[in-house]
């Protein structure tokens, strides 16, 4: 078996599998949990009924989501129709491939990961765009315009918040950047205030990307009847809101990996920091989501262009600028 795992094909393939299982059975249970805590936000139960507690209820609702009847618009795209879903699951999902929950627990250690975790999430609007266009339906088309110019919009300042790592440890590879915080401290105080202003940046953008409260403008389920999935029924519904809450926890791991320093930590570094700091990190963002209201349309883009731009902007010559003098003085 040990012979085995060092081909590198055999190595990522069984690591792939492992990543593709683990995510999609916390995303179920993830959306009991979003449930349980909303419900004691507001001061109700919850689920209860299937199972203790309700911990049955994901598997409730899948069963009857794959009961549901499958219908296509008579005059929609059919094969682009089928195909979003799924194109949806699968860049959410491709994104796992190079988040490093161990040295050795990845499926990817790319040279290039920030690149290609950037490339994907960016691609995740496409097929929002290509359902609702394959729908036929204007509500849908509108919606997903509204979607489209939010992902492309909160990429900015996505990319360049995550800059700031980038230029503190010199490496696109999310391991390496891990690795480099062991040596020299987590990113998220090392320079303190940039550190923290990139990683709230950063964690915004993801909250936008994953068109969650308070930017689910382009879901808006109590107003717009889910926006660009309105015609979509059964698990192809399923699987847009699957992809959202794997959106949602890989951005928590990739924000653990990146600026809470991964799997180190202060006693015994290993699997269980990282995976304490991602469910610390997803607890805050479901608090987020039951605590704000909505976004208008305009006040989503004025925080993006008029804020989150300009202070990225002026993140990085300043963290250009400490690492050339720590550099300077023997430091990072």
């Amino acid at each position: 078996m040990s012979e085995l795992m060092l081909n590198p094909w055999i190595r990522a393939l069984f690591w792939g599998l492992v990543m593709i299982t683990g995510v999609m059975t916390v995303t179920a249970w993830s959306t009991w949990f979003e449930r349980k805590f909303a419900g004691r936000m507001q001061s109700r139960m919850g689920p209860t009924l299937v199972g203790p507690l309700g911990l049955l209820q994901p598997i409730a609702d899948a069963c009857k989501l794959l009961q549901k009847e499958d219908l296509v618009p008579d005059s929609a795209d059919r094969a682009l129709f089928n195909l979003a879903p799924v194109l949806t699951v699968g860049f959410a999902m491709g994104v796992a491939a190079v988040v490093p929950f161990t040295p050795t627990m990845l499926a990817a250690d790319l040279d290039v990961g920030v690149l290609w975790l950037l490339a994907l999430s960016g691609l995740m609007v496409f097929p929002t765009w290509m359902g609702s266009w394959a729908s036929n339906n204007k509500y849908s088309l509108i919606a997903a315009m509204r979607a489209v110019a939010q992902g492309i919009s909160y990429e900015v300042p996505m990319v360049l918040a995550i800059m700031v790592p980038v230029i503190m440890t010199g490496t696109l590879s999310l391991s390496d950047m891990v690795a480099d915080q062991q040596k020299n401290g987590w990113l998220i105080y090392r320079l303190p205030l940039t550190g923290l202003i990139a990683f709230v940046i950063f964690f915004l953008a993801s909250l936008a990307e994953a068109n969650r409260i308070p930017f689910d403008i382009p879901e808006a389920e109590s107003e717009l009847v889910a926006g660009p999935t309105t015609e979509y029924t059964g698990m192809k519904f399923g699987l847009f809101y699957m992809a959202e809450y794997i959106h949602t926890l890989l951005s928590s791991a990739i924000c653990a990996a990146v600026f809470f320093g991964g799997w180190d930590g202060p006693i015994a570094p290993g699997l269980h920091w990282m995976l304490l700091k991602s469910v610390i990190l997803f607890v805050f963002l479901t608090w987020v989501r039951w605590s704000f209201l909505r976004l208008r349309s305009d006040q989503l883009m004025n925080l993006c262009w008029k804020y989150a731009v300009p202070a990225t902007l002026a993140l990085i010559p300043v963290t250009a600028f400490y690492t050339v003098y720590a550099a300077g003085k023997g430091g990072v």
